[in-house]
């Protein structure tokens, strides 16, 4: 996948990230950006999904003098902010559908109106979009107009969960290690191929969201040049492990003893109840043997 990210990164082609919360798409977003001709330039980011949709189109196109009320001054919009840059449009499956098309004709004709102006703008911006939504299926319940859909989707980059590339995260730990180690004006010089190993190894159920958590709380905790990792954290709370086992046994138990009760504790036969839970009747009395399920008196 960073490959993919690194062979688009130099065309001024629309990208879209898809993925679950917290599996890192502003990071590649921020890496495409990085990677391209306008990394001099600004990087601005937009969450749709964090913007009331009345004001959302002031935020994306700005808006003049007197336009609604409240606006008691002109207001440049991230769209003009972002020119010659790269504009991140995160949750963008949260646009309304009224606004879909004037981001639509932004996108091919890279040119708006402010919210009450008749002037045209151009700008000269990069679009990378993200969504943790399934755009494909709102397009086809029209929750999503299919012409932005296929604007947006020139170069779809799929985010797997981080626990399903675990390739990514030796490079994904040296690049957050640097981002903290510089806002904290430290040096991290080294990383234990040990604590790789480890980090690599865990499932990360919070995805690149915990990583990066972890990772900045590493930097604090080293006072050395070397990345000191609190690794004790990724293991998983034994209460939590005892309580899925039980809970799996219990529900075996009783599904084994529903079958018997409806076939009268009748073991074999054709219509006995080893035969309902399809197994033979020597595992069936094992099982009930470890489940210590006898016949009521």
């Amino acid at each position: 996948m960073l490959r993919q990210a690194e062979t688009v990164a130099p065309t001024d082609s629309t990208v879209l990230i898809q993925g679950e919360t917290g599996t890192g798409k502003e990071l590649v977003a921020r890496a495409i950006h990085n990677l391209s001709n306008r990394r001099e330039r600004t990087f601005v980011k937009v969450n749709c999904a964090a913007i009331p949709t009345g004001l959302l189109e002031s935020e994306l196109f700005g808006h003049e003098r007197g336009a609604f009320t409240g606006a008691i001054a002109r207001k440049i919009g991230r769209f003009e902010l972002a020119h010659g840059g790269t504009l991140f449009l995160d949750e963008v499956g949260d646009i309304s559908l009224e606004l879909q098309p004037k981001l639509l004709r932004v996108l091919q004709e890279q040119e708006f109106e402010r919210l009450g102006s008749t002037r045209t703008i151009r700008v000269d911006v990069r679009v990378v979009a993200a969504t943790n939504r399934d755009l494909a299926r709102m397009v086809a319940e029209r929750e999503f107009r299919s012409d932005l859909y296929y604007r947006l989707n020139v170069f779809p980059l799929l985010m797997p969960p981080l626990r399903d590339r675990h390739e990514d995260i030796p490079q994904l730990v040296r690049y957050l290690a640097q981002k903290y180690a510089r806002r904290m004006n430290k040096r991290i010089e080294s990383i234990p191929a040990e604590t790789l190993d480890a980090l690599t190894r865990y499932h990360w159920p919070g995805n690149v969201r915990e990583l990066e958590n972890l990772i900045e709380r590493a930097v604090i905790l080293s006072a050395g040049p070397a990345l000191r990792v609190p690794l004790a954290e990724l293991k998983p709370p034994a209460e939590a492990a005892t309580e899925a086992l039980v809970t799996l046994e219990a529900a075996e138990r009783q599904h084994i003893l529903r079958a018997l009760e409806e076939t009268n504790w009748v073991l074999g036969g054709p219509r006995g109840a080893a035969t309902r839970l399809g197994m033979k009747r020597t595992t069936l009395q094992s099982r009930m043997s470890k489940l210590k399920i006898t016949r009521p008196a």
